[in-house]
């Protein structure tokens, strides 16, 4: 349990076990060992191991060589081995007192998503296009399944970092835009009117060379190279086209004073 709670499993509370030995004589005399060693082992008259927790005992198991216990015997050892288990579990309490919150960075990991059947094509894309990025970029393996109305997409990964950003990729694939709300994404191509940002996974939209800045630009020639992540707000939809309509300048102050304007679209 040490392990594991070190480890993040959600062990709910430490387990401990002792070895209990037993040396007899001819005349009935004995002594009763605690945690014994691989001679005591060989050599005794029994192998008693009780394993638990402060509350009690899990399980035990036992080797005899001899008819028979007693039960004072038996009482003894018990006894005994409730007193050296609760003394391994006070160290165990001492070094780590509960399990860790999340399983620690490098442990495998495994995530499951429940997605909208209709984002199946989108996550796989043409040809497995999209999926294929995501697992090269991420260095994760993703399965898709089709279930009932809903699609269950399956990401392995040997550590957090790799799962983390594979879920958040899947998620902006399948995520819906919100006009009025405020992205942070790069810059994916650059033309004489504006330029693409690409300010959801998978969702690009336009930032006219209108909506760049309060200031009137005349060319694009130098405000952006691909690549340059830029704040934006998603401003609407155009109608016609379904594209996405970006600004930049909606979160700049504005040359006579007034604030950056946080909430809905122009």
């Amino acid at each position: 349990s040490l392990a594991l709670m070190d480890a993040g499993v959600p062990v709910p509370k430490h387990v401990s076990g002792v070895a209990m030995g037993l040396i007899t004589r001819e005349d009935g005399k004995y002594a009763i060992l605690t945690d014994i060693l691989g001679d005591e082992d060989h050599l005794g008259d029994m192998d008693f191991k009780v394993t638990g927790t402060r509350d009690g005992i899990c399980g035990v198991q036992m080797d005899i060589k001899v008819d028979g216990l007693s039960m004072d015997v038996m009482r003894e050892a018990l006894e005994q081995a409730r007193k050296g288990r609760l003394h391994i579990l006070d160290a165990m309490y001492e070094c780590i007192p509960a399990h860790r919150d999340d399983v620690k960075p490098h442990a495998p990991r495994m995530i499951k998503l429940i997605i909208d059947k209709e984002f199946i094509g989108a996550v796989i894309g043409p040809g497995g296009k999209v999926i294929q990025e995501i697992q090269r970029e991420t260095g994760t393996t993703i399965n898709i399944e089709e279930v009932g109305n809903t699609g269950e997409v399956s990401i392995f990964s040997a550590d957090k970092a790799s799962v983390d950003k594979a879920v958040a990729w899947v998620r902006g694939i399948t995520a819906t835009p919100t006009v009025g709300d405020v992205y942070e994404g790069p810059v994916k191509g650059i033309k004489e009117f504006g330029a693409f940002v690409e300010f959801m996974p998978g969702k690009q939209g336009l930032l006219h060379i209108s909506e760049i800045s309060w200031k009137r630009l005349e060319s694009m020639e130098g405000l952006f190279n691909e690549g340059d992540m830029v704040k934006v707000k998603l401003v609407g939809l155009d109608p016609k086209t379904g594209k996405f309509k970006l600004s930049r300048k909606v979160l700049m102050p504005r040359p006579d004073g007034g604030k950056p304007q946080d909430g809905g679209a122009e």
